[in-house]
Protein backbone atom coordinates (compact mmCIF):
# COMPACT_ATOMS: atom_id res chain seq x y z
CA UNK A 1 0.00 0.00 0.00
CA UNK A 2 1.29 3.37 -1.15
CA UNK A 3 1.16 6.42 1.55
CA UNK A 4 2.41 9.25 1.14
CA UNK A 5 5.28 9.83 4.22
CA UNK A 6 4.35 12.94 6.10
CA UNK A 7 7.16 12.26 9.43
CA UNK A 8 4.38 13.81 11.65
CA UNK A 9 6.26 12.34 14.17
CA UNK A 10 10.53 11.56 15.49
CA UNK A 11 10.22 7.68 15.47
CA UNK A 12 8.84 7.48 11.50
CA UNK A 13 11.47 10.04 11.00
CA UNK A 14 14.12 7.93 12.48
CA UNK A 15 13.40 5.24 10.67
CA UNK A 16 12.89 6.42 7.40
CA UNK A 17 16.21 7.72 8.05
CA UNK A 18 17.91 4.69 8.93
CA UNK A 19 16.55 2.77 5.84
CA UNK A 20 18.45 5.88 4.17
CA UNK A 21 15.40 7.39 2.47
CA UNK A 22 16.03 11.07 1.06
CA UNK A 23 13.05 12.57 1.29
CA UNK A 24 13.24 11.93 5.00
CA UNK A 25 16.51 13.71 4.73
CA UNK A 26 15.11 16.36 3.00
CA UNK A 27 12.42 16.82 5.08
CA UNK A 28 15.02 16.87 8.48
CA UNK A 29 16.83 19.99 6.41
CA UNK A 30 14.08 21.23 5.03
CA UNK A 31 12.36 21.15 8.68
CA UNK A 32 15.04 22.43 11.12
CA UNK A 33 17.94 23.99 8.73
CA UNK A 34 16.64 27.40 8.71
CA UNK A 35 15.77 27.12 12.74
CA UNK A 36 19.74 25.56 13.66
CA UNK A 37 21.40 28.34 11.69
CA UNK A 38 19.62 31.04 13.89
CA UNK A 39 20.21 29.47 16.47
CA UNK A 40 24.39 28.67 15.63
CA UNK A 41 24.44 32.30 14.81
CA UNK A 42 23.93 33.19 18.18
CA UNK A 43 26.56 31.36 19.60
CA UNK A 44 28.75 32.32 16.24
CA UNK A 45 28.09 36.10 15.44
CA UNK A 46 29.28 34.67 12.10
CA UNK A 47 26.91 33.83 9.17
CA UNK A 48 29.44 31.94 7.38
CA UNK A 49 30.35 29.88 10.46
CA UNK A 50 26.98 29.36 11.31
CA UNK A 51 25.88 28.09 7.80
CA UNK A 52 29.37 25.45 7.85
CA UNK A 53 28.31 24.27 11.46
CA UNK A 54 24.92 23.01 10.33
CA UNK A 55 25.77 22.12 7.00
CA UNK A 56 28.88 19.71 9.06
CA UNK A 57 25.86 18.43 11.88
CA UNK A 58 23.51 17.53 8.86
CA UNK A 59 26.28 15.56 7.22
CA UNK A 60 27.19 13.67 10.10
CA UNK A 61 23.69 12.59 10.76
CA UNK A 62 23.20 11.17 7.36
CA UNK A 63 26.67 8.84 7.83
CA UNK A 64 25.48 8.29 11.07
CA UNK A 65 21.86 7.35 10.54
CA UNK A 66 22.44 3.53 10.82
CA UNK A 67 23.65 4.47 14.58
CA UNK A 68 20.31 6.66 15.41
CA UNK A 69 18.56 5.08 18.14
CA UNK A 70 14.69 4.42 17.47
CA UNK A 71 13.07 6.72 19.49
CA UNK A 72 14.39 10.06 20.46
CA UNK A 73 13.56 13.83 20.29
CA UNK A 74 15.19 15.29 17.03
CA UNK A 75 14.79 18.76 17.65
CA UNK A 76 16.71 18.17 20.78
CA UNK A 77 19.39 16.09 19.44
CA UNK A 78 20.13 18.32 16.53
CA UNK A 79 20.39 21.47 19.07
CA UNK A 80 23.06 19.39 20.95
CA UNK A 81 25.06 18.14 18.11
CA UNK A 82 25.29 21.66 17.09
CA UNK A 83 26.54 23.40 20.02
CA UNK A 84 29.10 20.38 20.42
CA UNK A 85 30.13 20.76 16.97
CA UNK A 86 30.33 24.68 17.75
CA UNK A 87 32.44 23.66 20.79
CA UNK A 88 34.85 21.65 18.83
CA UNK A 89 35.14 24.38 15.94
CA UNK A 90 36.02 26.99 18.87
CA UNK A 91 38.65 24.81 20.55
CA UNK A 92 40.53 23.96 17.13
CA UNK A 93 40.67 27.58 16.45
CA UNK A 94 41.77 28.77 20.17
CA UNK A 95 40.07 32.33 20.04
CA UNK A 96 41.85 33.56 23.30
CA UNK A 97 38.18 34.06 24.67
CA UNK A 98 38.36 31.68 27.45
CA UNK A 99 34.89 29.40 27.72
CA UNK A 100 34.86 29.03 31.79
CA UNK A 101 33.19 25.44 32.53
CA UNK A 102 30.38 27.56 34.49
CA UNK A 103 29.25 28.75 31.25
CA UNK A 104 29.64 25.41 29.77
CA UNK A 105 27.30 24.15 31.88
CA UNK A 106 24.78 27.12 31.39
CA UNK A 107 24.53 26.85 27.89
CA UNK A 108 23.71 23.10 28.49
CA UNK A 109 20.68 23.54 30.47
CA UNK A 110 19.77 26.44 27.87
CA UNK A 111 20.12 24.04 25.44
CA UNK A 112 17.82 21.90 26.72
CA UNK A 113 15.04 24.64 25.92
CA UNK A 114 12.49 21.79 23.74
CA UNK A 115 11.52 25.19 21.97
CA UNK A 116 13.05 27.27 20.27
CA UNK A 117 10.73 30.11 20.72
CA UNK A 118 11.23 29.64 24.62
CA UNK A 119 15.30 30.54 23.97
CA UNK A 120 14.05 33.30 21.84
CA UNK A 121 12.04 33.86 24.97
CA UNK A 122 14.47 34.03 27.25
CA UNK A 123 16.94 35.99 25.22
CA UNK A 124 14.09 38.83 24.41
CA UNK A 125 13.03 39.01 28.56
CA UNK A 126 17.38 39.16 29.42
CA UNK A 127 17.31 42.07 26.96
CA UNK A 128 14.55 44.14 28.26
CA UNK A 129 15.86 43.24 31.38
CA UNK A 130 19.27 44.85 30.76
CA UNK A 131 17.54 47.96 28.84
CA UNK A 132 15.44 48.40 32.29
CA UNK A 133 18.53 48.60 34.50
CA UNK A 134 19.14 52.36 36.23
CA UNK A 135 21.19 54.50 33.91
CA UNK A 136 24.59 54.01 35.95
CA UNK A 137 24.38 50.24 37.05
CA UNK A 138 23.29 49.46 33.15
CA UNK A 139 26.46 51.23 31.88
CA UNK A 140 28.40 49.39 34.16
CA UNK A 141 26.83 46.61 33.64
CA UNK A 142 27.16 46.70 29.68
CA UNK A 143 30.93 47.37 30.08
CA UNK A 144 31.60 44.15 32.01
CA UNK A 145 29.58 42.02 29.48
CA UNK A 146 29.72 43.49 26.00
CA UNK A 147 33.39 45.41 26.11
CA UNK A 148 34.80 42.43 28.22
CA UNK A 149 36.52 45.08 30.82
CA UNK A 150 37.97 44.31 34.14
CA UNK A 151 36.08 45.96 37.25
CA UNK A 152 39.16 48.02 37.59
CA UNK A 153 39.00 48.75 34.51
CA UNK A 154 35.13 49.91 34.82
CA UNK A 155 36.26 52.08 37.81
CA UNK A 156 38.84 53.78 36.28
CA UNK A 157 37.17 54.80 33.36
CA UNK A 158 33.47 55.95 35.10
CA UNK A 159 36.19 57.57 37.59
CA UNK A 160 34.31 55.34 40.43
CA UNK A 161 35.04 53.14 42.94
CA UNK A 162 35.77 49.51 42.51
CA UNK A 163 32.81 48.60 45.41
CA UNK A 164 30.83 50.86 43.01
CA UNK A 165 31.24 49.01 40.43
CA UNK A 166 30.72 45.16 41.93
CA UNK A 167 27.27 46.93 43.71
CA UNK A 168 26.41 47.29 39.72
CA UNK A 169 27.21 44.36 38.44
CA UNK A 170 25.80 42.49 41.31
CA UNK A 171 22.67 44.45 41.47
CA UNK A 172 22.37 43.51 37.48
CA UNK A 173 22.50 39.99 38.29
CA UNK A 174 20.02 39.68 41.00
CA UNK A 175 17.44 41.66 38.58
CA UNK A 176 18.78 39.52 35.63
CA UNK A 177 18.38 36.16 38.07
CA UNK A 178 14.54 37.44 39.40
CA UNK A 179 13.60 37.20 35.25
CA UNK A 180 15.31 34.18 34.28
CA UNK A 181 16.46 32.17 36.69
CA UNK A 182 19.78 30.00 36.95
CA UNK A 183 19.72 30.16 32.85
CA UNK A 184 21.00 34.15 33.26
CA UNK A 185 24.76 32.92 32.78
CA UNK A 186 23.92 30.96 29.65
CA UNK A 187 21.66 33.62 28.29
CA UNK A 188 24.72 36.49 28.67
CA UNK A 189 27.19 33.93 27.02
CA UNK A 190 24.65 34.16 23.80
CA UNK A 191 24.54 37.66 23.80
CA UNK A 192 27.63 38.63 24.85
CA UNK A 193 30.15 35.49 24.56
CA UNK A 194 31.98 37.04 21.78
CA UNK A 195 33.31 39.48 23.60
CA UNK A 196 37.26 40.04 24.19
CA UNK A 197 36.68 38.87 27.60
CA UNK A 198 34.03 36.88 29.48
CA UNK A 199 33.63 37.42 33.18
CA UNK A 200 30.84 37.48 35.64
Amino acid sequence: MHMEVSFTNDTTLIKSLKKGDPKAYTFLVRTYHHKLCVYTYSLTNDSDQSEDIVQNVFVKIWNKRHKLKDDFSVKNYLYKMVYNEFIDQYRKQKITLSLEKKHIEALSTIIEEKDEKSLERLIAIVKQEIDKLPPKCKKTFLLSKEEGLTNIEIAEYLNVSIKTVEAHISKAFVLLRKAVGHKVNGILFLLFGNSKKVRS
